[in-house]
């Protein structure tokens, strides 16, 4: 028999939780960092309602922004996080009874994935309007929310200026030869490859990953790895999104050994990558979830990504932070990001068959 003695701290336990619950029910939530920056009002009390999102954005980029709408809105907001990849995979494999009313990919093509599965809904033509047509799904089933540029990463004092590439495919030579980190499994480096695919032909595409295994390039786990392992002098060179070394410059300072080198402007190796956002078909909470993409479209969130991630805005007329250099990369209306869904299967399968995530 277990006395009362023994049983008072869990009740007492269970009444602080019940409290605390029920506090947080009816008290108005506050904001701190950048966050606060993003709101541009006081936080409201909650509507009772409520927004899931499978979220392939890193947590560490996008929380304050949800943290933002949460505020502003009154909509309780529920994050499940993992990569682009598992999570449209996840999407399909749940389908019609999936949690999710919101999908944030890293990048286009798992969202044409689940497009071509039937899993989308069509995005509301107020969220539409607040970006152009280059950023956006033909059939209004998703728009961008931030542009990544890809660049080729290099150690500043490993790499002479003569050694930089005008081209992405000079990295098969032979000055190459074990310099260069590939994040091979990461979401935005698949679809740059099904562009490449889409774009220079399967066969030149395929030739040249296979080629870059045999001149030695090493797979990494992500973009940022790749930088932090270039700064340090781990390895020379590596491709990645333009705005990882920007952050870890703007965290270190002269510490940090890394520096962006851009391709030629009409290079594949310059593609803009863009993130994407969609509301799935199923949704019991497709208001909700338009009205916080939406809200990533707002001044402020696009104001964020300008300032804080050093991401390319895409809408509200923000302007792009200044120490990041105009684009000259290929545009994005030049490059049908609705036909990633097709080549993404594929892509992962060229990818795994090239050994680079053995190197």
């Amino acid at each position: 028999m277990v006395s009362r003695h023994a049983l008072l701290p869990s009740l007492l336990l269970a009444l602080v939780l019940v409290a605390s619950s029920c506090g947080d029910s009816d008290s108005v939530p506050s904001l701190e960092g950048s966050a606060a920056a993003i709101a541009s009002g006081d936080c409201v009390e909650s509507t009772g309602d409520d927004v899931t999102i499978y979220s392939g954005r890193s947590e560490n980029l996008i929380q304050p922004i949800l943290d933002a709408f949460e505020c502003e809105s009154g909509v309780d907001v529920k994050v499940r996080w993992g990569s682009s990849t598992d999570l449209a995979l996840l999407i399909d494999e749940e389908g019609s009874s999936t949690e999710a009313d919101v999908y944030l990919s890293r990048s286009p093509g798992p969202v044409g994935f689940l497009a071509g599965k039937g899993l989308l809904g069509e995005l509301d033509a107020d969220t539409l309007g607040l970006v152009t047509a280059d950023n956006q799904a033909d059939d209004g089933s998703w728009v961008g929310f931030s542009g990544r540029r890809r660049v080729l990463v290099y150690n500043v004092d490993e790499v002479s200026a003569d050694e930089l590439p005008a081209s992405v495919l000079d990295l098969t030579g032979d000055t190459y030869d074990g310099r260069v980190a590939i994040p091979a499994t990461n979401g935005s480096f698949e679809d740059w490859f099904t562009v490449f695919r889409d774009t220079e032909g399967n066969d030149v595409a395929t030739q040249w990953l296979d080629d870059m295994v045999d001149n030695g390039a090493r797979a990494y786990a992500d973009n940022r790895s790749i930088v932090d392992a270039v700064s340090r002098g781990e390895i020379d060179f590596g491709l990645v999104n333009h705005y990882y070394n920007y952050q870890e410059a703007a965290a270190l300072g002269d510490e940090h050994r890394a520096d962006n080198h851009g391709f030629d402007s009409d290079d594949i190796g310059g593609v803009l990558i863009i993130t994407a956002a969609t509301v799935l078909a199923d949704s019991d909470s497709s208001a909700e979830a338009n009205d916080l993409i939406a809200y990533l479209l707002s001044e402020g969130a696009q104001r964020y990504f300008a300032d804080e991630t050093f991401e390319y805005p895409l809408a509200a007329g923000v302007d792009a932070n200044e120490v990041l250099p105009e684009l000259n990369a290929l545009e994005v209306g030049a490059i049908d990001f609705d036909s990633l869904g097709g080549g993404f299967e594929e892509t992962q399968r060229i990818i795994e068959a090239s050994g680079i995530n053995n190197s």
